[in-house]
């Protein structure tokens, strides 16, 4: 999940969302909210809404994980935060060099943290090496422990670095669907990704996509994430380089097949290294106090609104969404155009960040900022225009509309379908005022 200064500077969020979709760490245990995840979640609120500055610009994957360990964190901003849907996966954090462990795994300085998970490497690593093809394996950080073993693989075609991670969904009976539900294709591209539900009752997804959704290189990551019906995930990531980033295309595809990818994140040799996962009392935050999370709207509710704001004239073709965003993708006859919309409670702190110029302040105290700017995702001739509205209370409307249907697609008309004078409309309805917290 957004996670751009202003809506300069997205080519960092673009690496922060492929490294999400390619490590798995967005299923989370929403009922998991430590103390020390809610208080981040606060305290980073203000850096994660500079780049929030257009509805986040529609990036499903683009929710905030801590996993700590070994288990995910919540979903720290909200599905609206990246513009995306419930159901969509994001990733957990990476091992940190040499240790094998994740870097939040470990307690900041003066903050009780829970147990770390230990878990050796060794062990993982032969789980991993029994459950796939015979090839050469340089492990990283053999000898450490946590929940994570990363490897690069090489079968004589090309190496490729591979991925394991083992975590607890969390407790409540949704806790890690997100991971194992497929993507939207509108805002994640992909080539295949199937999601199924085992005799046994666990879930799977199989992923086969790209290291960054604009394509501007053509790294592959595919991945399988298998929900247990005990609440465990394990997570296998794969390239077709022998790193994530930086490091050339080595192969055509990675090596491993969706079958065999399915066939390792399956295997029962991962079950008896579960229990030695950390398991952790939730911190529930006080009423009131730095660590409560912002009040999440009801995305169903959020999506019928937006709907019912457009002009007329407009053929939706496809929506989406959750919580605090919603999506539509209409079509007026002149082509295919992208319409989001995200709504935010508690960002009045950081009103100076988000409308540091070109804003103007309304009789009832609300300011709005309307801005015309180039698309930021690798679609060809794509424009992005918005609207941004904050309360005095603190209550954020943001609308975006682009010229095409998907913002990582060229544009498919001159202009988007809504005009600026149009969003700015949407955004200043009576009608959102429900969504506001009182």
């Amino acid at each position: 999940m957004p996670l751009n200064e202003g809506h300069e500077g997205h080519e960092g969020f673009e690496g922060e969302l492929g490294e999400a979709l390619r490590r798995t760490g967005e299923g989370f245990a929403a009922d998991d909210r430590r103390e020390l995840v809610a208080g981040g979640m606060s305290r980073g609120r203000r850096r994660l809404a500079r780049r929030r500055a257009a509805a986040v610009t529609g990036s499903v994957l683009a929710l905030a994980v801590i996993g700590v360990g070994g288990v995910y964190g919540g979903d720290l901003l909200g599905s609206g935060s990246g513009g995306g849907t419930k159901g969509s996966s994001v990733a957990g954090p990476a091992p940190t060099e040499g240790t094998g462990e994740s870097a939040t795994d470990k307690a900041a300085p003066g903050v009780e943290g829970p147990r770390e998970a230990q878990i050796p490497v060794k062990k993982m690593a032969t789980v991993l090496k029994t459950n796939t093809p015979a090839g050469n394996w340089s492990i990283t950080d053999e000898n450490g422990k946590g929940h994570h073993v990363s490897a690069v693989y090489d079968d004589g075609k090309g190496p490729a670095a591979v991925s394991v991670g083992l975590y607890r969904a969390g407790e409540s009976s949704e806790a890690g669907e997100g991971q194992v539900t497929c993507p939207d294709k509108t805002f994640v591209p992909h080539d295949a990704c199937t999601s199924e539900k085992l005799p046994n009752g666990d879930r799977l997804m199989v992923f086969q996509g790209y290291e960054y959704p604009d394509r501007r290189v053509d790294t592959k990551n595919w991945r399988a994430v298998l929900l247990t019906r005990d609440g465990f995930l394990v997570d296998a990531s794969e390239y077709n380089a022998a790193a994530q980033k930086g490091a050339p295309v080595s192969r055509t595809d990675p090596p491993f097949s969706p079958a065999q990818l399915k066939t390792l994140v399956t295997a029962g040799g991962w079950r008896p290294l579960f229990k030695q996962l950390a398991v952790d009392k939730p911190v529930q935050a006080k009423p009131g106090s730095d660590t409560a999370p912002p009040a999440e709207p009801d995305g169903a509710a959020v999506q019928a609104t937006l709907r019912s704001l457009l002009p007329k004239g407009l053929t939706v073709v496809s929506k989406g969404g959750d919580g605090q965003f919603a999506y539509v993708v209409v079509d007026d006859g002149e082509g295919r155009s992208l319409v989001q919309i995200n709504v935010q409670n508690g960002m009045g702190d950081v009103a100076g960040e988000l409308f540091v110029s070109g804003a103007t302040t309304l009789s009832d105290g609300r300011l709005v900022k309307v801005r015309q700017h180039a698309g930021e995702k690798g679609g060809g001739g794509v424009v992005w225009w918005t609207a941004d509205t904050l309360t005095k209370d603190g209550f954020r409307v943001v609308v975006s509309a682009f010229n095409t249907g998907a913002q990582h697609e060229d544009a498919t008309r001159a202009e988007p379908a809504l005009t600026t004078a149009q969003l700015k409309e949407i955004a200043l309805s009576d009608k959102w005022e429900k969504f506001a917290a009182k």
